[in-house]
This record gives C-alpha cells, structure tokens and sequence, in this order.
C-alpha cells in the first residue's frame, strides 16, 4: 500500500499489484479497495492495477465539506501518481466518477464503465430533488440503516423485497459501516441525468460500455445511450452478468480492450 495526496490535502490509500501498463480501478458505492481483490488474479499478470480507496472508506482520509469536484481530483491525483499513461475502468458510481473525470481532463489512455447509473427519462422514477440531504440526514442522526434504505430504495431503485435480502447477507455490516459515504455517491450521481451531449461528444479518447444481460433492464438502456453520445465507443453486453459481474466474466473483456490499444501502437 502507498498513499497519494489529493489537491486539498486528503490522503488516499492505493494498493498496486501486477505488472505491465498501469490499471486503475474505480470501485462503487458502499465498496473500498478490497472490492478489487477478486479481479486482481486475473488481471495482474497483464496490468498494473491500482485500486484506492474512495476518501471517506477504508484507509483514506476524508476532509469536510464533500464536493463531487473533490473526488475528480482524488482520481487525477492518483493517475498523475504513476507517471505513466494509464488505463480506468469505473464500476456503478466508480464509472460515473471515472467519466466525469474523463470529461474534466483527467489524462486516461481507455476508459471502460460498467453500468453508470444515469437514467434516462421513463426508463425508471427519478431520485428526489433532496435525495442527498435526506440521506445526509439520517448519517448525521446516527442512522446509518434509515440512511440505506433511502439511498437503495430512492436512489438506487432497489425494491423493498430486494433490499431485505440483502440485509440478510454477509455483505450487509460492511455496508452499514461504509453508510456515511452514501450521500457522497448520491451527490455524485447529480440529479441522475446524463452529461450533456455536447460534452460527451467532445471525450475522443476510446470508451468501453458493459451492462449485463441479467442486470436491471435500465441500466442496459443507459449503456446504449451512452455508446450512441460518445465519438469513439462501444458497448458490450456480458451475457447472463448481473449489476456486479464475475471476475472471470468481466476480466478477459478488459484485457481485450485495454490490450487492443498496445495492439494498435505495433
């Protein structure tokens, strides 16, 4: 593990494995750099992959107030470290991120996003205006479980039924601790909307887009409409994936892409 320290001071904690062209790895919401453990196997023998913890998760620090424009920087930060070119891949709210940054001039060989989830008008209801408050509300009364049942219910759409399953999971305690980074990943998400398409057009450099085929039907009309507004994309559907999709599944589609770059320069 190595740190790096963000244009206004906080300090992220990184962790690289492997070796080759340098990887970094964007995690979602309620994750933090051990989320990208899973995939390092099957990447480190072709990338450097670099995972960090998002501020406010894990070993990073975190400094008041939140501002999206804070974690562009913390991304930057991070890629400007390796001084090298670099690949991003973002997952959910990490791809959302890595776009953004993308788009705000943060220097990426590739880009590949896994299901941002955008909405597009009547593919789903909107989040509230005030989403992000309501959930900083219930972090700032202690109430990290009201806080995610506001953010999955309202913010990520999850049906209730859903959401009690997956409160019976393993994965729910490391949740609730990760729970007062919710509303950073909801003010992320903006008013949910996709970036303008005059700005979109202008991201040249190539762009992968993955969805599953057993994700939410949504997401998959997001992943279209964003290959349709950037120049220089393409999308792929990972058959039989759900919104967080196997390792072994998801890897060898980013070794392809990332590798087509070398393939090109030869």
């Amino acid at each position: 593990m190595h740190r790096v320290q963000s244009r206004d001071g906080t300090e992220l904690a990184c962790e690289t494995s492997g070796s080759g062209p340098a990887l970094v790895i964007v995690n979602g919401a309620l994750s933090d750099r051990s989320s990208v453990t899973p995939l390092r196997a099957h990447l480190d023998r072709h990338f450097t992959v670099v995972g960090y913890d998002r501020r406010g998760r894990g070993d990073s620090g975190d400094t008041a107030p939140y501002r999206p424009e804070r974690e562009l920087e913390d991304l930057a930060a991070v890629v400007l470290a390796l001084e090298q070119p670099a690949f991003v891949f973002g997952h959910s709210s990490g791809a959302i991120l890595a776009l953004r940054a993308a788009l705000n001039g943060v220097p990426m060989q590739r880009l590949a996003l896994n299901e941002p989830p955008f909405i597009l008008p009547g593919t789903r209801p909107m989040p509230p205006a005030d989403i992000t408050a309501r959930v900083a509300e219930r972090i700032a009364a202690d109430d990290r479980e009201g806080a995610l049942r506001v953010f999955f219910g309202e913010q990520v759409g999850l049906p209730a039924p859903a959401l009690e399953q997956m409160k019976a999971t393993p994965l729910w305690p490391r949740m609730v601790a990760l729970a007062h980074t919710t509303p950073y990943d909801s003010a992320l998400a903006g008013d949910s909307a996709l970036p303008p398409a005059a700005l979109l057009g202008k991201l040249s450099l190539p762009v992968l887009v993955l969805n599953g085929t057993a994700s939410t039907p949504w997401l998959a009309e997001t992943a279209r409409a964003l290959v349709a507004a950037l120049p220089n994309a393409r999308g792929k559907a990972l058959e039989g994936q759900a919104h967080s999709p196997a390792p072994d599944v998801l890897a060898p589609v980013l070794v392809d892409f990332f590798q087509e770059a070398r393939r090109n320069e030869v």
